[in-house]
């Protein structure tokens, strides 16, 4: 048996918008219920983002360490960050990511996973690349300011990351749900077998 998620929008009564921030905000719901009652629904409205999974030549991939304010750790990541404009091609922000935030490019792209971080309480879509045949960006590092210029990096076999999140010791969504997806695909059907780099995305479409 294959399960799929399918798309439905239940009907929604009325909506506010009580905070608005500067890259996401908060919205309430008012949601009609199969019975015919209605409930509030609290939920973060979130542009969407992307990761980048970069593995290179000795299976090694590339994470940075950074502080994450609201749970108070550093966490252990790979490359990611939000979709800046409405409609932004998502290969396009990966590949901004991952030369903003380690100084390097890819020549192979694949899509890894696509995800709801958060569903019961973020709108919040995650597209996770693989990406391969790494090398060093020319000329000077970006600039970095707060929280990214504090970051460490680092190059780590996929398969001690694998064992750092099944140890409970690796948090980030990002980095668990790559990593995990990466090693399921190499066990499967192989890296040749995952999506194209500009397959769609229903939940943040865009344009070629």
């Amino acid at each position: 048996m294959r399960i799929k998620d399918t798309a439905e929008e239940w009907q929604v009564t009325a909506t506010s918008t009580p905070f608005v921030g500067n890259k996401t905000s908060a919205r309430t719901d008012v949601v009609v219920m199969p019975d015919g009652t209605s409930v509030d629904r609290d939920y973060q409205v979130h542009p969407g983002s992307v990761a980048v999974l970069a593995l290179d030549d000795q299976d090694r991939v590339l994470v940075i360490n950074q502080y994450r304010h609201p749970v108070r750790h550093r966490l252990w990541e790979i490359p990611a960050g939000l979709l800046d404009v409405p409609g932004e091609n998502p290969l396009n922000a990966a590949r901004r990511e991952l030369y903003e935030e380690a100084h390097v490019k890819a020549e192979d792209w694949r899509v890894l996973t696509d995800v709801y971080t958060s569903p019961g309480g973020c709108d919040e879509a995650l597209r996770i690349f693989l990406a391969r045949d790494l090398s060093e960006v020319d000329g000077e590092r970006f600039e970095v300011s707060e929280e990214e210029a504090d970051m460490q990096f680092a190059r780590v076999p996929l398969a001690d990351l694998v064992r750092g999140v099944l140890a409970g010791e690796l948090h980030n969504t990002c980095l668990a749900v790559g990593a995990l997806a990466l090693t399921a695909a190499l066990a499967g059907d192989g890296i040749d077998a995952l999506r194209p780099a500009d397959a769609p995305w229903p939940a943040r479409p865009f344009e070629a």
